[in-house]
């Protein structure tokens, strides 16, 4: 990888031709980074899963519980974002607080985890829409064609004004949101099947089954949240906006995948769920929605389960274009990825570069003859959780010692204490989530017993090599490149 030998630009812009811009408000980033979690597609296919696998009629407290800990963690987040007005997120707000080598590994990180869990909601896609066409009497097309034609839709909007793609996804996550809160709404004027109750908020329920695992279905629901502060520079009034959406993105998500999931274990009773989850784990969201809103519903909710993964994707797209664009801008990628379009103010390179990388990701898979979903999906949603979970750690860690050491913000609630407590939320979540890889990925021994054999070495090896290449990238630009590497994230230290 090259890296420029011109310094970054001074600390408050990018260089000219480089910089974006844009008016976006709170609204606006909401959706994107709502739309990146994809609620319908979690209610639909990681709710019933974490039912199954987790802690059965108590998962749905494990969306609260998840909730809890983000939003500590987004106290210290919202606190940085008005300290470091930067937008590289994790890449900026880590190098500010532990330096640069660890902000450069921070970087690489977050590129594997929103490029994984972006093409494994490809491979998803494409099974997705090869089933619904050939249901439909259509012809049986290949599904790594329906994801590279998704790679191009998605391209062409994220080439163009950040704007557009703002709007597409609003659209997209109300119509999601929507039909899931009229499937709650039908559950709960229907009384459910054995009546309405807090069962699932119930300590004996919270604690049975694998809580460990519901808890690591759960928090890989919230992936995409945490992405507010890369749009720094298109926010309208970044100082604001930016903390407002991720503490409304973060509270939003907790409260709808709270409600939606007791609805779902509601519709078929504390006593049946686990049963209903068992028979057919992924069909369970449209026998729910056609029980209680019939057949018109579960047509409708099929069609919008479909565009739920393509707001995922789009969002995630735009997500990783600003990091990549960032760092370009930092030095540590060519130069031309940095590049904005003097018509759509775009990074329309970084977009065109992303394209091609999930392109080249899908065409393996497929050689590979890889499964979309038991496969693709899977074991990158796999390593996207837990690489976020670590990144989220380390951030929160980056935020305490930034304040320790630099004292600009005296509330000791929202620069230790919040931040801390997250902190220890996320280790432990990582904990859990290496403890349950293998039965995440399906890495199983000859007996069929989750292990860690050669699928979890490799993926667990990708989180452990990628922040490696950036820790030594890092000393290479300080050694070959040295006014580079002093404008490295701005970091104070390093």
């Amino acid at each position: 990888m090259t890296v420029t030998t011109k310094p970054a630009a001074d600390a408050g812009a990018a260089p000219t031709g480089r910089a974006l811009s844009g008016s976006l408000g709170v609204t606006a980033i909401v959706f994107m980074v709502v739309a990146a979690a994809a609620p319908l597609t979690v209610i639909g296919g990681a709710a019933p899963l974490g039912i199954l696998l987790g802690n059965g009629v108590g998962f749905p407290s494990m969306y609260a519980i998840s909730a809890v800990v983000l939003l500590l963690f987004s106290v210290g987040l919202a606190a940085m974002t008005k300290h470091v007005p930067k937008p590289g997120a994790f890449f900026t707000f880590v190098g500010y607080g532990l330096g640069k080598k660890a902000g450069l590994a921070s970087a690489f990180l977050a590129l594997l985890t929103y490029t994984t869990i972006q093409v494994s909601v490809y491979g998803y896609i494409g099974y997705l829409l090869n089933v619904t066409v050939t249901g439909l009497g259509g012809p049986d097309i290949a599904w790594p064609l329906y994801s590279l034609a998704s790679i191009a839709l998605v391209g062409i909007l994220g080439y163009r004004h950040i704007d557009l793609s703002s709007k597409v996804l609003g659209v997209l996550l109300i119509g999601e949101v929507g039909i899931v809160l009229a499937l709650v709404a039908a559950v709960v004027f229907a009384g459910g099947a054995d009546g309405l109750s807090l069962a699932p908020f119930e300590p004996s329920h919270v604690m049975s089954g694998s809580p460990g695992i519901g808890l690591m279905f759960a928090i890989a629901a919230f992936i995409g949240f945490e992405a507010t502060a890369i749009f720094r520079d298109e926010a309208k009034d970044p100082n604001r906006t930016i903390p407002r959406a991720t503490y409304v993105a973060v509270i939003g998500i907790g409260l709808f995948y709270t409600l939606a999931s007791w609805g779902l274990v509601m519709a078929w009773g504390p006593d049946n769920v686990l049963g209903v989850a068992a028979e057919d784990p992924g069909a369970m969201i449209l026998v729910t929605t056609a029980q209680y809103l019939g057949v018109v519903g579960e047509v409708i909710i099929n069609v919008l389960l479909i565009t739920s993964m393509f707001a995922c994707v789009l969002s995630f797209h735009n997500v990783i274009t600003r990091y990549q664009h960032s760092m370009s801008n930092a030095g540590v990628l060519p130069a031309r990825i940095g590049s904005v379009h003097a018509k759509h103010v775009s990074p329309h390179l970084s977009s065109l570069t992303q394209s091609i990388t999930a392109a080249v990701c899908v065409v393996i898979f497929a050689v590979l003859g890889l499964d979309p979903v038991l496969q693709v999906f899977t074991w990158f949603a796999g390593v996207a959780t837990l690489a976020i979970a670590i990144l989220m750690a380390i951030t929160s860690a980056a935020i305490i010692v930034y304040f320790a050491r630099t004292k600009k913000d005296g509330r000791l609630w929202n620069t230790v204490i919040a931040p801390g407590l997250g902190f220890v939320g996320l280790v432990g979540a990582a904990v859990v989530i290496i403890a349950n890889f293998p039965m995440l990925v399906g890495d199983v021994d000859a007996s069929g017993t989750p292990s860690f054999g050669a699928v979890s070495a490799v993926l667990l090896g990708l989180i452990v090599l990628f922040p490696l290449i950036g820790w030594v990238q890092a000393l290479v630009i300080k050694k070959t490149h040295p006014a580079v590497y002093e404008t490295l994230t701005d970091a104070i230290s390093g």
